[in-house]
């Protein structure tokens, strides 16, 4: 009985330190200013496609919290204890493809009232899913690139 007791005690004390571990990490990786909330897919099917225009599933879509930092976008997923960006994106290679409202089970895998950003990025299709604040201000930044840079914006 004081065995189990004990177990139950340790099990639930881990679960509690790994729960406070997210939230500090998050808290660590906000400290510095300039972050949204923002889903990413990966690998992207083509606008085109059939898995992209007729059967939008909520596949592949991870949710995160990007992070600007000087001329490169870095984000990180929100269910890991990793301390380091799980994708860096130069703001010179990401171009704008075109935006679009979520549609069928993507409703459901995204927070609502997303807007889904598709991007091309060293010729890797990615979408961004994030709120009209944070797409104003990425897009935004996508513009206020330094002189010299080749900035492309839909």
């Amino acid at each position: 009985m004081v065995l189990a007791l004990l177990v139950s005690g340790v099990v639930i004390g881990l679960a509690l330190v790994g729960l406070f571990v997210f939230g500090l990490r998050r808290r660590l990786i906000q400290r510095s200013g300039g972050t949204f909330d923002c889903s990413l897919r990966w690998n992207a099917p083509e606008a085109g496609s059939a898995e992209a225009g007729t059967d939008p599933s909520g596949k592949g879509w991870i949710y995160g919290v990007a992070r600007y930092s000087a001329d490169r976008i870095e984000w990180f997923r929100v269910f890991s204890y990793a301390p380091r960006p799980r994708r860096v994106l130069e703001r010179s290679a990401i171009e704008v493809l075109s935006r679009r409202a979520p549609q069928g089970e993507e409703e459901l895998a995204l927070l609502s009232d997303s807007v889904v950003l598709s991007c091309l990025h060293q010729n890797t299709r990615l979408e961004f899913a994030m709120s009209d604040d944070a797409l104003t201000g990425f897009l935004a930044w996508l513009e206020a690139a330094p002189p010299g840079q080749r900035v492309n914006v839909a």
